[in-house]
Protein backbone atom coordinates (compact mmCIF):
# COMPACT_ATOMS: atom_id res chain seq x y z
CA UNK A 1 0.00 0.00 0.00
CA UNK A 2 1.67 3.28 -0.95
CA UNK A 3 2.51 5.90 1.48
CA UNK A 4 1.11 9.32 0.09
CA UNK A 5 3.38 12.34 0.02
CA UNK A 6 2.13 14.36 2.79
CA UNK A 7 2.40 11.28 5.13
CA UNK A 8 6.61 10.92 3.86
CA UNK A 9 6.64 14.64 4.24
CA UNK A 10 5.14 14.38 8.49
CA UNK A 11 7.19 11.65 8.70
CA UNK A 12 10.69 13.34 7.65
CA UNK A 13 9.87 16.46 9.84
CA UNK A 14 9.14 14.30 12.57
CA UNK A 15 12.53 12.77 12.08
CA UNK A 16 14.11 15.78 11.96
CA UNK A 17 12.44 16.96 15.50
CA UNK A 18 12.95 13.90 17.05
CA UNK A 19 16.46 14.26 16.04
CA UNK A 20 16.90 17.74 17.13
CA UNK A 21 15.39 16.97 20.44
CA UNK A 22 17.97 14.25 20.89
CA UNK A 23 20.46 16.32 19.96
CA UNK A 24 19.31 18.93 22.25
CA UNK A 25 19.25 16.61 25.50
CA UNK A 26 22.44 15.12 24.49
CA UNK A 27 24.23 18.93 24.38
CA UNK A 28 22.16 19.92 27.57
CA UNK A 29 23.81 17.04 29.54
CA UNK A 30 27.16 17.41 28.07
CA UNK A 31 27.15 21.22 29.14
CA UNK A 32 26.19 20.48 32.39
CA UNK A 33 29.03 18.19 33.28
CA UNK A 34 31.59 20.06 31.18
CA UNK A 35 30.11 22.92 33.28
CA UNK A 36 29.94 21.52 36.66
CA UNK A 37 26.44 22.38 37.27
CA UNK A 38 25.41 21.57 40.57
CA UNK A 39 22.17 20.06 40.04
CA UNK A 40 22.12 16.80 37.35
CA UNK A 41 18.33 16.82 35.71
CA UNK A 42 16.67 14.51 37.68
CA UNK A 43 17.62 16.09 40.57
CA UNK A 44 16.61 19.31 39.30
CA UNK A 45 13.43 18.03 38.16
CA UNK A 46 12.62 16.31 42.09
CA UNK A 47 13.69 20.15 43.77
CA UNK A 48 11.19 21.79 41.16
CA UNK A 49 8.53 19.70 41.52
CA UNK A 50 8.95 19.47 45.51
CA UNK A 51 9.22 23.69 45.48
CA UNK A 52 5.98 23.75 43.34
CA UNK A 53 3.83 20.89 44.31
CA UNK A 54 4.49 20.69 48.13
CA UNK A 55 5.66 17.85 50.36
CA UNK A 56 5.31 14.56 48.60
CA UNK A 57 5.30 11.08 49.01
CA UNK A 58 7.88 8.92 46.54
CA UNK A 59 5.05 7.23 44.71
CA UNK A 60 3.53 11.26 44.29
CA UNK A 61 6.43 12.66 43.23
CA UNK A 62 7.73 9.63 41.00
CA UNK A 63 4.52 9.96 38.86
CA UNK A 64 4.88 14.04 39.09
CA UNK A 65 8.22 13.13 36.96
CA UNK A 66 7.24 10.45 34.89
CA UNK A 67 9.59 8.25 36.87
CA UNK A 68 9.06 4.79 38.84
CA UNK A 69 9.17 4.71 43.15
CA UNK A 70 12.55 3.12 43.58
CA UNK A 71 14.57 5.17 40.96
CA UNK A 72 12.75 8.33 42.53
CA UNK A 73 13.73 6.65 46.05
CA UNK A 74 17.24 6.50 45.24
CA UNK A 75 17.68 9.67 44.39
CA UNK A 76 15.60 11.03 46.92
CA UNK A 77 18.07 9.64 49.35
CA UNK A 78 20.86 11.33 47.84
CA UNK A 79 19.56 14.83 48.01
CA UNK A 80 18.73 13.98 51.81
CA UNK A 81 22.48 13.24 52.37
CA UNK A 82 23.36 16.51 50.39
CA UNK A 83 21.14 18.62 53.02
CA UNK A 84 18.42 19.42 49.51
CA UNK A 85 15.38 17.55 50.81
CA UNK A 86 14.08 16.13 53.99
CA UNK A 87 11.95 13.38 55.34
CA UNK A 88 8.95 14.86 57.82
CA UNK A 89 6.36 12.47 59.10
CA UNK A 90 2.95 12.76 57.12
CA UNK A 91 0.35 14.07 59.16
CA UNK A 92 -2.14 11.87 57.64
CA UNK A 93 -0.34 8.56 58.21
CA UNK A 94 2.01 8.28 60.78
CA UNK A 95 3.67 5.01 58.61
CA UNK A 96 4.91 7.39 56.32
CA UNK A 97 6.85 10.21 55.17
CA UNK A 98 6.94 13.06 53.07
CA UNK A 99 10.07 14.39 51.59
CA UNK A 100 10.22 18.44 51.34
CA UNK A 101 12.65 21.00 49.68
CA UNK A 102 14.83 22.62 52.30
CA UNK A 103 15.55 26.00 52.46
CA UNK A 104 19.48 25.01 51.13
CA UNK A 105 17.39 23.01 48.23
CA UNK A 106 15.00 25.99 47.11
CA UNK A 107 18.15 28.66 47.42
CA UNK A 108 20.30 25.76 44.85
CA UNK A 109 17.23 25.16 42.29
CA UNK A 110 16.90 28.91 42.03
CA UNK A 111 20.22 29.86 41.34
CA UNK A 112 20.01 26.52 38.62
CA UNK A 113 16.85 27.91 37.38
CA UNK A 114 18.80 31.54 37.07
CA UNK A 115 21.51 30.12 35.09
CA UNK A 116 19.25 28.23 32.72
CA UNK A 117 16.98 30.99 32.25
CA UNK A 118 20.16 33.08 31.32
CA UNK A 119 21.82 30.49 28.71
CA UNK A 120 18.61 30.53 27.31
CA UNK A 121 17.91 34.18 27.09
CA UNK A 122 21.57 34.44 24.91
CA UNK A 123 20.72 31.62 22.77
CA UNK A 124 16.74 33.26 21.62
CA UNK A 125 18.36 37.54 22.55
CA UNK A 126 19.73 37.67 18.78
CA UNK A 127 15.21 36.39 17.44
CA UNK A 128 12.58 38.34 17.14
CA UNK A 129 10.17 38.95 19.82
CA UNK A 130 7.81 37.12 18.01
CA UNK A 131 9.26 34.77 16.87
CA UNK A 132 10.26 33.63 20.71
CA UNK A 133 6.95 33.66 21.55
CA UNK A 134 6.02 31.97 19.21
CA UNK A 135 8.68 29.38 20.08
CA UNK A 136 7.35 29.46 23.53
CA UNK A 137 4.21 28.61 22.71
CA UNK A 138 4.97 25.64 20.22
CA UNK A 139 7.48 23.67 22.84
CA UNK A 140 4.04 23.99 25.30
CA UNK A 141 1.92 22.61 22.69
CA UNK A 142 4.84 19.66 22.00
CA UNK A 143 5.40 18.91 25.57
CA UNK A 144 1.66 18.88 26.43
CA UNK A 145 0.64 17.05 23.30
CA UNK A 146 3.46 14.45 24.40
CA UNK A 147 2.15 13.82 27.43
CA UNK A 148 -1.18 13.44 26.46
CA UNK A 149 -0.25 10.69 23.96
CA UNK A 150 1.53 8.72 26.48
CA UNK A 151 -1.96 6.92 27.36
CA UNK A 152 -1.24 4.22 29.50
CA UNK A 153 1.43 6.62 31.36
CA UNK A 154 0.42 7.72 34.89
CA UNK A 155 -1.42 11.42 34.28
CA UNK A 156 1.21 13.88 36.15
CA UNK A 157 -1.39 16.67 36.72
CA UNK A 158 -3.36 13.91 38.44
CA UNK A 159 -0.51 12.20 40.60
CA UNK A 160 -0.90 12.58 44.48
CA UNK A 161 1.53 15.45 45.56
CA UNK A 162 0.70 16.89 48.42
CA UNK A 163 -0.10 20.72 48.04
CA UNK A 164 -0.53 20.87 44.76
CA UNK A 165 -3.62 23.15 45.09
CA UNK A 166 -2.07 25.22 47.25
CA UNK A 167 1.23 25.82 45.08
CA UNK A 168 -0.96 26.17 41.62
CA UNK A 169 -2.67 29.13 43.85
CA UNK A 170 0.82 30.39 44.39
CA UNK A 171 1.65 30.61 41.04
Amino acid sequence: MPTSPSVIDDLAVSSRIGTGLARLIRLIERAAVVRGDDLDRPSFMLLHTLACAGPSRVTGLAAAVHSDPSTVSRQAAALVGMGLIERRADPDDGRASLLAITDDGAALLDRARQRRDERIAAIIGPWQHSEREQFAELIDRFTAGYEASWGDRPDPTKATVRGQDQAAAHR
